[in-house]
């Protein structure tokens, strides 16, 4: 019987996201608990992750409640130390290659999205700071320059964690584009959407539909109930 595991998550969270795209990849048998961010239970800083955010995981110890996690459970804590541990968990899921080079490649995908992807997006969106669209052009361009021509995936033959650590990203992209809900200027998401139609980023564009169309995606995905939560969250937008 393997141990154990038990995810900590919040349906919004894009970094949860991407622990449950990695565990249903893997095909782990796992439970997942919701976490109330809004009001969360004095047990989860107190026995499962100190600074109190999710993602977070248990693994090990006896199989009990959620909600009174054991003490014998190892914790473990940020989404991309997350991503690993779930792939040397199940190292025949091939969510890390096996070769030094893929395997380093993969982590410098990882490194790539965060910081041409994630800061900039979520700036743009208004979430975290401020940045232009332009500039999210700009780290797409450079995420597309590691994509290689004729490969279905971020790097390799096979789907990895570094697929699964800008999926959630690229899902949120998606809305964006088609919806325009965000802090920024009334228009500049469809205006992004524009620019990522033209030729110039169609390899980017084929590699976002074929991951948004994973199964695992689908899995955890809820596509409305983030447009409804953005809609509440940006309420004033400037004309």
């Amino acid at each position: 019987m393997p141990e154990q595991l038990t995810l900590y998550l919040h349906k919004l969270s894009p970094y949860s996201q991407k622990i449950e795209l990695a565990l249903v990849e893997a095909n782990a048998l796992y439970k997942a608990y919701q976490v109330d961010l809004g009001n969360k239970p004095e047990w989860f800083a107190s026995m499962v992750n100190t600074v109190g955010k999710v993602p977070a995981v248990t693994y090990g110890g006896p199989d009990v409640d959620p909600e009174d996690p054991s003490p014998l459970s190892a914790k473990i804590a940020e989404s991309n130390v997350i991503l690993e541990f779930v792939a040397d968990l199940y190292p025949d899921s091939g969510l890390l290659p096996k070769d030094p080079i893929q395997r380093a490649n993969v982590r410098f995908f990882i490194n790539a999205t965060a910081k041409h992807v994630e800061e900039v997006f979520y700036a743009f969106l208004g979430l975290r700071g401020q940045a232009p669209y332009e500039k999210v052009l700009e780290g797409i361009e450079f995420i597309q320059g590691l994509l290689e021509e004729g490969r279905d995936f971020a790097v390799g033959d096979h789907y990895t964690i570094a697929d699964a650590c800008i999926t959630p990203h690229l899902a949120r992209i998606k809305i964006v584009i088609e919806t325009d809900l965000g802090k920024y200027p009334v228009g500049m998401g469809y205006k992004l959407g524009e620019e990522l139609r033209r030729p110039k980023f169609a390899k980017f564009m084929k590699y976002l539909e074929r991951m948004l169309e994973r199964p695992s995606l689908k899995q955890n995905h809820d596509e409305e109930f983030t447009i409804t939560f953005l809609k509440t969250r940006f309420t004033e937008r400037v004309q």
